[in-house]
């Protein structure tokens, strides 16, 4: 069902809602008509994605918010019923990171990581079921990334949050489906994308950060979320042949894929250029609170914008149903031919 069938809009919260994926989120829903209600730490960001829902027919309100703070989820949670009614979609993506070797990340900082990236989604997650179990209704997409299952170097905090989250994620689906319940959780995840993050990052590089190629624009991520809110059965939405990729060489052949990542992963996530200065970094602070630089990084050149492994997770059971029908086909050929 596409956002314009919708008998009525939804209430959709936004998590991240300021920059990059956050920020196309909000394009995606505002073109169904969805009341949204927008919650980041960046200021200018967060005004900047409320004019553009806006100037798209969607009612809207902003909540500056830190989700590592339970307090603050549940606030933003409150705020959104209070403004629009009960909530009927709830999309995590905030996160923050750190480009260092393990051994050049301090405590605080990776503690930092872990409360963002990992716990805020927990704290979230558990302010929108406060409000959805009750009901026995609601959608919470959770924005996870390849990195979810297959861990590289130079971002140990955000793989080890998000191995975290995977690993939650999958619990609570588990206990929702024990109780029986009409709540449905599902994850999406995404491949390397451009957006400012990688000009945000808390960074010890000797080069600029970068994402590892193939770089994908963040509307392509948007598409696969909303999808994934209308259609959330499915456990998991892979975006990119990137993604699909590395997942499945990690199932089979983990260690090679290891010293693969080893011999290449290093120099594929930094430019031969110097990195920006530490005063840029949002993770302690937004870098977007008095600046607005909206959903897009600096590989506009290179980014696709369309991804056949996308279509091909969205429509597992024609792709099944195909395949059984070959199969079958192949076997009715080689029977006849006996």
């Amino acid at each position: 069902m596409t956002p314009r069938a919708r008998s009525k809009p939804r209430t959709v919260v936004i998590t991240g809602a300021s920059a990059g994926v956050g920020r196309a989120c909000v394009r995606a829903f505002a073109t169904g008509g969805d009341r949204l209600v927008l919650v980041a730490r960046g200021r200018a960001g967060l005004h900047a994605a409320a004019a553009e829902a806006q100037a798209a027919g969607s009612p809207v309100r902003v909540v500056l918010a830190d989700v590592a703070d339970p307090a603050a989820c549940e606030v933003a949670a409150a705020r959104a019923e209070a403004e629009f009614g009960p909530v009927d979609v709830w999309v995590n993506d905030a996160f923050v990171s750190v480009f260092a070797p393990f051994t050049e990340i301090g405590p605080e900082e990776f503690r930092r990581v872990t409360e963002v990236t990992y716990l805020g989604y927990v704290n979230a997650t558990r302010a929108a079921l406060t409000r959805m179990l009750p009901r026995d209704h609601g959608t919470i997409v959770q924005v996870g990334s390849a990195i979810a299952y297959r861990g590289i170097p130079l971002q140990t905090a955000y793989s080890g949050a998000k191995h975290a989250l995977q690993g939650w994620h999958e619990a609570l689906r588990c206990e929702l489906l024990a109780r029986g319940s009409h709540v449905r959780v599902t994850m999406v995840q995404l491949p390397a994308v451009n957006t400012p993050q990688f000009d945000w990052v808390l960074s010890r590089l000797r080069g600029r950060a970068r994402p590892v190629p193939p770089v994908h624009q963040p509307e392509l991520a948007a598409r696969a979320v909303r999808y994934a809110a209308d259609h959330p059965g499915r456990r998991e939405y892979w975006v990119g042949a990137s993604t699909a990729a590395t997942l499945l060489a990690n199932a089979v052949a983990p260690g090679l894929l290891d010293r693969y990542l080893a011999r290449t992963a290093l120099d594929a996530q930094q430019e031969d250029r110097p990195p920006r200065g530490p005063d840029t970094a949002n993770l302690w602070a937004p870098a977007d609170d008095t600046e607005d630089h909206g959903a897009h990084g600096r590989f506009d050149a290179e980014a696709r914008e369309h991804s056949a492994q996308l279509w091909a997770s969205q429509h597992h059971g024609l792709l099944t149903a195909g395949a059984a029908g070959l199969l079958g086909a192949a076997a009715g050929v080689l029977v006849r031919g006996r």
